[in-house]
Formats: C-alpha cells, sequence, structure tokens
C-alpha cells in the first residue's frame, strides 16, 4: 500500500508499507509492518524501468533515507532504474526493535521474539512484497555487506525472484561459523591498528593517557554510562571504513579540556558512536548471522579473546576492537541493557534455521557479479573467495583500492559491478 507519494529535488518518492507476519511459520499470528521506499527519476516517474531492491548492510541496518546525489551509488542507478529501499525488518519503519520493545519479553519470549529477525525472514519480506506490490516481477538486488548475506539467502529460498545480484563487500561463508569468523578478524583488526598507529604515531601515547585517565576516573558520558575502556576501544569498528582512521584521529586530538578532564565533545562522541541509539539489532544479533543448523555461538568474540591478549583493555599500546559483540556490551550501555536476557538466550540457543541452501547456489543461474575487497576488516576475504568458488554464475572482482564502504564512496563500484552483468548477456528476463 502506497502511504505517501511526493517529488523531491531530482527524486520521485513513494513510500510503501505492507502487513507481513512476524513469524512466516505462522502466518496467522503476530503481524508487523514491512516499510519500503520506491524511488525514481522524476523525468522517469511513468515509465517501466527494471527494479533495483538495495539489500542494506547490518544486521540491523535501515536503508540510507536518500538524496538525488547520496549514497553516491544511487545517482548511477537512478539513470536506468527504478530503486527500492526496504527497511528490514525491525528497523526504520518496519516496526522497530528497540528498547521499550523488548522490556516487555522475559529472556526466553524475547529471543523467540529476535529469531524472527533474521535473513530468512527478511528474504520472506521482500518476497512478499515483490510479489503483491509489484505483481511477481523479477527484480535485481544491490547487497552491501550484511546484504551480501541476504543475496545468498535469497538465492537458496526464492532464485525465481531475482533477475541479477550485485554484492559489494559481503560474500559470507557457506559454512558459517562465529569462531571461524572472529579467528580471521582479530588478526584484520590488529592489522588495522598497526597501520592507524603508523599513519598517527603521537596518538599511541595519547590512546594509553585516555585508557588510563578512564580506567582510574569515573568518566561518565552524556547519557550517564560510565565509560570503560573496553567500550572505548569498540570505537575501532570505524577503522575498516574509508575515512575511518581520520574518523578517529580528529575524535582523539580533542579528548582533553583539561589534564584532569576528558572534554564534552570527546565524551558526546564517543556516546554517539557507541551507544546503538539507531540498530540495537546489530549488537543483539551480530553472532546470530553466523548461526545455521547445531552449534550456539556462546558470546564467540569474548571466548576467542583470550587467543588475542594483545586486545586487553590492560595492554598497551592499546589495540581498538571491531566488529566484535561483547556481554559486557549489555551490561555497560544503557540502551542495550534491557536486551541482557534475551542476549543470552541466544547466544546459548543450540539450533538456528538454515539459510544456504549449498546444491541451490551451486546450481545457480542468476546473474551475479560482487566486489571483494582484499584489505577487508570485516569480512574476510579468502572466505568469500572459497565461497565464490561453490556458487554458480558467479564473477568476483578482488581489489584493494577501496575499503569495506567503497559502494558508498565510489558509484564506479556499482557501475563495474553492473558491467560485469551486462558482459555475460545481462540481466535475466523480468517478465512475471
Amino acid at each position: 500500500m502506497i502511504v505517501s507519494e511526493y517529488t523531491i529535488p531530482g527524486l520521485h518518492v513513494r513510500d510503501h508499507i505492507v502487513t507481513v507476519p512476524l513469524d512466516w511459520s505462522k502466518p496467522e499470528g503476530r503481524t508487523i509492518d514491512f516499510f519500503a521506499r520506491e524511488v525514481v527519476d522524476p523525468a522517469h516517474k511513468d515509465e517501466a524501468l527494471p527494479l533495483l531492491c538495495f539489500l542494506q548492510g547490518g544486521p540491523g541496518g535501515k536503508s540510507p533515507r536518500p538524496t538525488k546525489s547520496s549514497p553516491s551509488w544511487l545517482a548511477k542507478a537512478l539513470k536506468t532504474h527504478r530503486i527500492i529501499l526496504p527497511d528490514q525488518r525491525g528497523t526504520g519503519r518496519s516496526t522497530p526493535v528497540d528498547a521499550a520493545t523488548i522490556a516487555g519479553f522475559d529472556g526466553e519470549a524475547g529471543a523467540d521474539y529476535l529469531a524472527c529477525f533474521r535473513a530468512d525472514s527478511i528474504v520472506d519480506d521482500l518476497e512478499h512484497f515483490r510479489k503483491t506490490t509489484f505483481g511477481g516481477e523479477r527484480w535485481q538486488t544491490l547487497g552491501q555487506s550484511y546484504g551480501g548475506f541476504l543475496t545468498l539467502t535469497y538465492l537458496s529460498r526464492a532464485p525465481e525472484g531475482l533477475s541479477a545480484c550485485y554484492v559489494a563487500g559481503g560474500i559470507p561463508s557457506l559454512d558459517p561459523s562465529a569462531d571461524a569468523v572472529y579467528r580471521h578478524t582479530y588478526p584484520r583488526v590488529r592489522a588495522k591498528n598497526e597501520i592507524f598507529y603508523k599513519r598517527y604515531p603521537d596518538d599511541r601515547a595519547l590512546v594509553a593517557r585516555i585508557a588510563d585517565f578512564i580506567e582510574t576516573n569515573p568518566v561518565l558520558l552524556p547519557d550517564g554510562d560510565r565509560l570503560s575502556v573496553r567500550r572505548f576501544q569498540s570505537l575501532g569498528l570505524d577503522f575498516g571504513m574509508g575515512p575511518g582512521f581520520e574518523n578517529i584521529h580528529w575524535l582523539l586530538d580533542e579528548a582533553f579540556a583539561a589534564p584532569d578532564r576528558l572534554s564534552d565533545q570527546f565524551l558526546g562522541s564517543v556516546m554517539q558512536a557507541t551507544a546503538y541509539h539507531g540498530n540495537p539489532l546489530f549488537a543483539v544479533i551480530h553472532e546470530a548471522i553466523y548461526g545455521q543448523g547445531e552449534g550456539a555461538t556462546a558470546w564467540s568474540a569474548e571466548r576467542l579473546l583470550g587467543e588475542f591478549p594483545e586486545f586487553d583493555a590492560k595492554a598497551r599500546p592499546l589495540l581498538f576492537t571491531g566488529e566484535m559483540i561483547y556481554p559486557s556490551m549489555f551490561e555497560e550501555v544503557a540502551l542495550l541493557k534491557p536486551f541482557r536476557a534475551a542476549a543470552e538466550v541466544i547466544a546459548r540457543r543450540p539450533r538456528h534455521s538454515q539459510l544456504y541452501d549449498k546444491a541451490r547456489l551451486a546450481g545457480n543461474t542468476v546473474p551475479f557479479s560482487a566486489v571483494v575487497y582484499h584489505d577487508d576488516m570485516y569480512v574476510d576475504a579468502g572466505i568469500s573467495l572459497q565461497t565464490a568458488s561453490a556458487v554458480g554464475n558467479l564473477d568476483v572482482w578482488i581489489t584493494n583500492e577501496f575499503e569495506h564502504d567503497g559502494i558508498r564512496q565510489s558509484g564506479a563500484v556499482f557501475e563495474r559491478l553492473v558491467a560485469m552483468v551486462a558482459e555475460k548477456g545481462g540481466p535475466l528476463k523480468t517478465g512475471r
């Protein structure tokens, strides 16, 4: 259902909301809203352009709020496509999951609720929306990061809905294991720290000074949370993005307002970067995206931290962590505290739904191109290439020109992915 339609500079916009089951295995039960924004060049708003559905990174990420030139790939896509920007269930305007939502559940019930927000349910939402809103017309997908995980789940569950797939920095293992992921991730994050301190050698002493100050003084963030060294370390999540080193360096540059006081600017920025105001799902179900079939994730990042003592909060030089979620976050971050019981249950659950169908992926006929970033901090290039060899009709471009956010930094990434598919005959026919 279209709930709003309007034109802004460079974009004609339609906002859609449809009702979907919370649990697709129980369609008669509780329902939630699914929201998607459709955007098109105003000059072509009445034309039958091919559909391009964007699969946002995450988990727990909503689609970007667009302008005619942002994100960078959008300006390129608007020349040829009608673009769909869905808010994945639990994010944005798709019945968001927040602290107030989860506060109404105990641990087991909360975990049951959150289990409905994995990739398989997201794909089922997209398929329902495609069929009911666009008459079953096949669409192309562009997956960024976790959007690539969604792409492989989509190809496993409903390839008939797809005419072509493009993925940037998001090819996962088909035998997902949180332990395997973090054993690859810790060394890559360590390497990013080494690059950071080489670029900004004076920050080595400054970071140690800040950490020592936090360790010996009760430092409160503007929202009342007490800042710990481990929370300070989590700023390294940004190291895998194009401007990440600079973002953190300039944040540190204004850390002290006086020798005995951290600045309001610094504390406000740390709070904003680590409070999970807009994406609590990222923290709560992050390790669960690596769960498939038997086996609990069991706080993998925390367990494996002991194998990498250089990341200890007392170690110097202090190393920043990356895309790791620790149980302490649910004790220290105000907006994550209500999720603590459910997060603990999720971590201990011995079984997760199947996300990937290896046989179906091996026989894939949907044109598929992907860029693998050689130095990606979040998604291991070796794992990505291993998976690529097991997926039919997938062409891979390997580059070290970009960081993980290359698709956002340059429209050339999107253009090349499209060209790779076009060189093999282009997308499949979009007929219903």
